[in-house]
């Protein structure tokens, strides 16, 4: 049986000394991570802006402020959940520029991810890393007007 479904996700892009911050997404069937923007599910009745606030918060520890808005991402992939067949996943996700404003590093405990680090912006390619860390860090250099950049195909080291 198909279905489909929508996700809707915000997420901060921080970068500081041309540093940017990421997390490792854990996959709960124990294979290998891979690193991501952090952020997440928007809840219901949650604005996405304190969303991002929440979620960097509680995957980093770190207090953010948003600076600004970069942009929507928006695309469809068929994912296979086990026990209830294929669902088509449409993700919404909402990318802003934020800075840190308090806190301190630190990993997420019993969450969906289990690192978190700084990385050079040059050495983010070789990362195995999502798809929506190259759109953030494309919305972050290009600056759309519209806030939209091409589709990122996901391959090589991308997830998507």
């Amino acid at each position: 049986m198909t279905t489909h479904r929508p996700r809707v996700g915000a997420y901060g892009l921080c970068i500081s000394d041309g540093q940017v911050l990421l997390t490792r997404f854990t996959p709960p069937d124990g294979t290998d991570g891979h690193w991501s923007l952090p952020g997440g599910g928007v809840e219901h009745g949650e604005d996405p802006l304190d969303a991002v606030v929440r979620e960097v918060r509680e995957e980093t520890g770190y207090e953010v402020v948003v600076d600004r808005l970069l942009g929507v991402d928006s695309r469809t992939r068929r994912v296979t959940r086990d026990g209830a067949g294929s669902v088509e996943l449409h993700g919404i996700g909402i990318f802003y520029r934020v800075r840190i404003a308090g806190g301190r590093l630190r990993h997420e405990v019993n969450g969906s991810s289990d690192l978190a680090a700084w990385f050079p912006v040059d050495e983010v390619p070789r990362l195995a890393r999502a798809t929506f860390v190259d759109v953030g860090l494309a919305l972050e250099r290009t600056e759309p007007l519209d806030g939209h950049v091409p589709p990122v195909p996901a391959g090589g080291l991308l997830r998507s």
